[in-house]
């Protein structure tokens, strides 16, 4: 089963209540959201106690082929973003 954005947002309004919208709910779902891809593209190192960490890592230069016509494909250095779990995470995942 696939969750999206909007199925985290009707859990969290069923867990909290009334008192907090689903709209209020989605905006702070979208900061936080913006906020890590911001940090994650200005080479920040995000930590989330007991969830795990946010980081970007350096994939180097590559030739690779294109598989249908043979032909080389020069790939750039470039960043990409990286989530380590935490242990805590690891263990609540196992036992389900």
């Amino acid at each position: 089963m696939n969750v999206r954005k909007a199925d985290i947002v009707e859990m969290i309004e069923q867990k909290i209540g009334p008192r907090v919208t689903k709209k209020d709910i989605a905006i702070v779902i979208n900061i936080l959201l913006k906020e890590i891809t911001r940090l994650l593209s200005e080479g920040k190192r995000i930590e989330i106690r007991g969830f795990g960490v946010f980081k970007t890592k350096r994939r180097n230069a590559k030739v690779a082929r294109n598989p249908r016509t043979g032909n080389e494909i020069h790939i750039p250095a470039r960043l990409v973003p990286v989530f380590k779990p935490s242990k805590i995470l690891k263990q609540s995942v196992s036992k389900e």
